[in-house]
């Protein structure tokens, strides 16, 4: 259905195209080249509309004891969310967004429940792992009533029951405390269409009589432990080298729009994120570099990506010193040849990652097979993606093989 959809209303906008240009005035100045990219931009962004979307909300208890849920999540969150560019929904791709909460922090307002939207939704992981990093622990009462309650309301939740909404919050103190009910917050989620998985960092047991598990049932979540101070063993893997080699050439095939210091800041932002997975972990920073070669990374005011997708329209806009350095004193469509050659050389190297990333996986699933470790306690990422295949595929949602 969803997929008719986007062709009736693809269709509706060329005819609408067509009138437009029919209605044309004698006399009334239009600029060509823009006119004809209007069809394929407005077909492009009903395309975009209609894809499945997946949104999950990150809530992480940041009180003492919790280094290492917060080291997890750091190191294991590019590896989590390649799920993603590996599930499609009636054969297409989904758009994701991720939002970050901390809770049960002291340093935080606690007549505003000690906890802090950190991230808003957001199709831009580089800013999720930039907060990551940035996180820091502090004693403090943890309430995961009220940081549900204000995950479900301050967040832009998708509208659609076909698309995918999930809350994933993580901590090890009891979890009905504070003054908002955590079943009454759990049940508004689900009203709203979010899912709440609950992961309770410590003993199963203790989490079943705490409310971690209640909590979870009443949002037709999963309940799941795990040990938040487990060292995942890390399997270095002969493409490793490569794959960081790539993913610094991938970083050259972004041209960044806006004043000096916003140009900046976005680079410094993507190339931060590549060490600082490189620093926690070889295997997060070639998992980072696998998802920078799916189709689901996004880098803010990215102009190669723009332009190839919705044509020059975007450099008519920009003021001059908005320009990045290359593309200033060349004509439009200079530029636009400049920004395409970009595109096409992105799109080489991301399928050379990918091949590269099947390869990397496959001797890794191998080599863990021939480890035959004994099975423990869960670590942060094997819980999130063995949860989120189940709840997918309960949306229509498929996996490649």
């Amino acid at each position: 259905m969803k997929t008719c959809m986007a062709l009736l209303t693809a269709a509706l906008v060329s005819v609408c195209s067509v009138w437009a240009v029919a209605d044309e005035r004698p006399g009334q100045k239009t600029s060509a080249p823009a006119k004809a990219e209007q069809p394929a931009k407005a077909a492009e962004a009903a395309a975009k509309q209609a894809r499945p979307r997946i949104q999950m909300a990150i809530l992480l208890d940041t009180s003492n004891s919790m280094d290492g849920l917060i080291n997890q999540a750091r190191t294991q969150l590019w590896k989590i969310v390649n799920e993603f560019a590996k599930a499609s929904q009636e054969g297409q791709q989904p758009l994701l967004e991720v939002a970050l909460f901390e809770y049960g922090n002291s340093g935080l307002d606690g007549n505003k429940g000690y906890l802090r939207k950190v991230v808003d939704l957001t199709d831009n992981l580089d800013r999720i792992s930039e907060e990551l990093f940035a996180l820091t622990t502090r004693g403090g009462a943890e309430y995961c009533g009220w940081v549900i309650s204000e995950a479900t309301s301050q967040l832009a939740w998708s509208k659609s029951d076909d698309d995918f909404k999930c809350i994933y919050i993580a901590g090890n103190e009891p979890f009905n405390q504070g003054k908002i009910n955590p079943d009454e917050a759990c049940k508004k989620a689900i009203e709203a269409g979010i899912i709440v998985n609950t992961i309770h960092c410590g003993n199963h047991d203790v989490g079943v009589q705490t409310g971690w598990k209640r909590g979870a049932d009443l949002a037709d979540g999963t309940y799941v432990c795990i040990d938040q101070d487990q060292k995942v063993a890390a399997i270095a893997a002969p493409q490793d080298k490569e794959l960081a080699e790539l993913s610094g050439e991938l970083n050259k095939t972004y041209v960044y729009f806006g004043n000096a210091e916003q140009r900046e800041k976005r680079q410094a932002l993507q190339l931060r994120q590549d060490r600082l997975a490189a620093g926690a972990a070889p295997a997060a920073a070639a998992d980072r570099a696998e998802f920078k070669a799916s189709g689901l990374y996004r880098a803010e005011n990215d102009l190669v990506e723009q332009v190839r997708d919705g044509g020059a329209d975007k450099l008519r806009e920009l003021k001059p010193d908005e320009l990045p350095e290359e593309l200033k004193g060349k004509s439009v469509e200079e530029q636009q040849a400049y920004l395409n050659e970009l595109a096409k050389k992105r799109a080489e190297l991301q399928e050379r990652i990918k091949k590269l990333s099947a390869e990397r996986n496959q001797y890794i699933a191998k080599t863990q097979a021939e480890q035959a470790q004994a099975a423990g306690a869960e670590s942060l990422d094997s819980a999130v993606i063995r949860t989120l295949r189940q709840q997918l595929e309960k949306k229509n949602f498929s996996f490649e093989k």
